[in-house]
């Protein structure tokens, strides 16, 4: 069953981290990704652009508008998402617990109810 793990994060996250710990944190999360790569668990972990970089894309009466921004106003955005195959919702759970930056910003951990089917 898929699940995925989204972490939502801000500019004030990522500034709060000092430069010098950086490298542990990035050996961690590499360290996270290669075990539950290993285990056919972990599908795909993807870090995200800030929301500077995010656009937001609408089609209205055959209209394409392009804004600059997330989605919605929000002080936080998702900055990394993992697709995780996992047998069943606690696994799921267990897994997320793992990855690195749980330990001190939230993971949100979601069913992934359909697909497009190449990989489900």
């Amino acid at each position: 069953m898929k699940f995925m793990a989204i972490i939502y994060g801000n500019k004030e996250t990522w500034d709060s981290f000092p430069a010098e710990d950086w490298p542990k944190a990035i050996e961690a999360q590499d360290a996270f990704n290669a075990k539950f790569t290993d285990t056919g668990e972990l599908v795909s972990a993807l870090g995200l652009g800030d929301e500077l970089t995010a656009r937001t894309v609408k089609v209205r009466e055959g209209a394409v508008t392009v804004t600059d921004g997330p989605y919605v106003e929000a002080k936080e955005f998702v900055s990394s998402v993992y697709l995780l195959d996992c047998v069943d919702e606690d696994r799921a759970l267990a897994v997320s617990a793992e990855i690195p930056f749980a330990s001190f910003r939230s993971v949100e951990v979601w069913p992934v109810l359909h697909g497009n089917g190449s990989d489900m």
